[in-house]
């Protein structure tokens, strides 16, 4: 399958990174992540604004959005509100096993998700994250509204979050090599450097037509697969992320930390990789493969 980006679809995704270059999503996320929502609240409109909100029933759509906001490591409930078409303007949903929590349900609408039904909720006690911008919570249902729809559409979202976060890694590596001098000479001239950076460009250049493919079908195998690439691909990129930036890479005060924890969060939510490789495998072997 050959997949290319048609003129609608490179305009929606250039709107997503103008509108995310220009805000300061680094100081957006620590004031989220200190408990004050209104900057993220403020993005969130904007996103709205130029049609995010519209895209539950477009794929394809979504997963060009998401590796935008992937890439520049963008808080908030974002899956939950655009990806599940649930009830509410903000919303978030625990749905286990894959999502024990509920995310900012201290902003957001929350549901869970009960034998396949979807049930109002009401949040409960506050779970820690290693990602301080992911306030986890234990929710209790309330009334059912309907039945659980778009899990998959979520998985496939996240998977592309997941790609996004591992290309803004590689982008603030190569500028940061191309600047840290080490006996006198860049180190991003040093070949290691540049295997260690070469190696997370190619696994996030497979991982992306994966991603893209399982929008088009859709398939939960497809799907599973694509997570399962994409979030390896994120975490090969968070430790030459590391490596090449140092100790410094990891302080609160480094932006890096942002996108370093925030795949180390996410390569668990939506499914752990060993329930998505188990997936992948159980369609491979099943009498109807």
């Amino acid at each position: 399958m050959r997949f290319a980006l048609n003129a609608e679809q490179r305009q929606l995704a250039e709107s997503v990174t103008a509108l995310l270059t220009s805000a300061d999503v680094p100081a957006t996320a620590r004031a989220w992540a200190a408990g004050n929502h209104e900057p993220g609240l403020d993005l969130i409109a904007k996103l709205a604004k130029i049609g995010v909100a519209e895209l539950a029933d477009y794929p394809v759509e979504l997963t060009v959005v998401f590796e935008e906001l992937g890439r520049h490591a963008v808080p908030g409930p974002l899956v939950e509100t655009y990806a599940l078409g649930l009830p509410a303007d903000l919303a978030t949903v625990a749905w286990a096993p894959l999502l024990p929590y509920a995310l900012d349900a201290d902003v957001a609408t929350p549901f869970v998700v009960v034998d396949d039904v979807l049930h109002e909720a009401e949040p409960g006690e506050r779970q820690q994250s290693v990602d301080p911008t992911r306030h986890l919570f234990t929710v209790t249902a309330g009334e059912p509204v309907g039945p659980a729809q778009n899990r998959d559409r979520g998985i496939l979202c996240q998977a592309a979050q997941l790609l996004g976060l591992g290309r803004g890694l590689l982008d603030r590596s190569a500028a940061y090599v191309t600047q840290r001098t080490q006996f006198g000479r860049p180190v991003g001239e040093f070949q290691a450097v540049k295997h260690h950076l070469a190696n997370v460009l190619v696994a996030l250049e497979l991982a992306r037509p994966l991603v893209h493919a399982a929008a088009v079908t859709g398939e939960p195998v497809d799907i599973s697969g694509a997570r399962v690439a994409a979030a390896d691909a994120a975490h090969l990129a968070a430790r030459a992320a590391l490596q090449a930036h140092g100790a410094v890479g990891f302080t609160q005060e480094h932006d890096l930390s942002l996108l370093l924890l925030k795949v180390r969060a996410l390569r668990s939510a939506w499914g752990t990789q060993t329930w998505h490789r188990r997936r992948v495998l159980d369609s491979l072997t099943s009498p109807t493969a």
